[in-house]
């Protein structure tokens, strides 16, 4: 499927059949999600995968939404706050990968300000927020391409998440994503039109 076609047909499902999903598919949808681009490659973003029925059942406890639940898999993505601690590390193999060739962090004081600049917890928590929106949509993307339906959710109960899986302290969940063959056909949503988003062109 063309990229341009994944945009346009994806959308948010909420009815699912209870066809599993091949394994080799899970893989395509994790790796689609390894591949998203991270300010300094800080790759914050982490999954559990929630595949069997006793552990979906276990989910259906997190969060008030039951189509979470019908779906065959349920990937929830977490934030991994050592992450950020680790931005000197993630800059550091880019320099080494030859990223910043040619560019205006080809140089040691670039880089330098960019491995000691501080953030303070609220702004460094919504920097990994942020970057692990790109993986998601990564995956919602992919899900199209081969065919399935997904929807990204936020509602749930993030301290009964943490207790239903074991989650560590290190990890924030941020997001469900239940994927499955859809069982339902919906219309593209209302969007506003281009004139409407572009402020001004300068």
């Amino acid at each position: 499927m063309e990229l341009n076609d994944a945009i346009r047909l994806r959308r948010s499902i909420r009815k699912f059949k209870k066809d599993p999903i091949p394994e080799s598919y899970i893989y395509e949808l994790l790796d689609a999600a390894r591949l998203a681009p991270s300010a300094t490659n800080l790759q914050p973003w982490r999954f559990i995968v929630v595949k069997t029925e006793e552990a979906i059942q276990k989910l259906s406890k997190c969060t008030p939404l039951p189509f979470v639940t019908q779906a065959p898999l349920v990937l929830i993505c977490c934030i991994d706050h050592e992450a950020f601690n680790e931005r000197g590390i993630r800059v550091q193999e880019l320099q080494e990968s030859g990223a910043f060739v040619d560019t205006p962090l080809d140089n040691t004081d670039s880089t330098k300000y960019i491995k000691q600049s501080q953030m303070d917890e609220d702004t460094a928590k919504a920097y990994m927020n942020m970057n692990a929106a790109i993986a998601i949509e990564h995956i919602l993307l992919k899900a199209t391409d081969l065919g399935l339906g997904s929807c990204w959710v936020m509602m749930f109960s993030q301290r009964k998440l943490k207790q239903t899986f074991n989650i560590e302290d290190r990890y924030t969940p941020f997001s469900l994503i239940p994927i499955g063959y859809a069982d339902q056909q919906p219309i593209q949503r209302p969007r506003l039109s281009l004139e409407e988003i572009i402020i001004h062109e300068v």
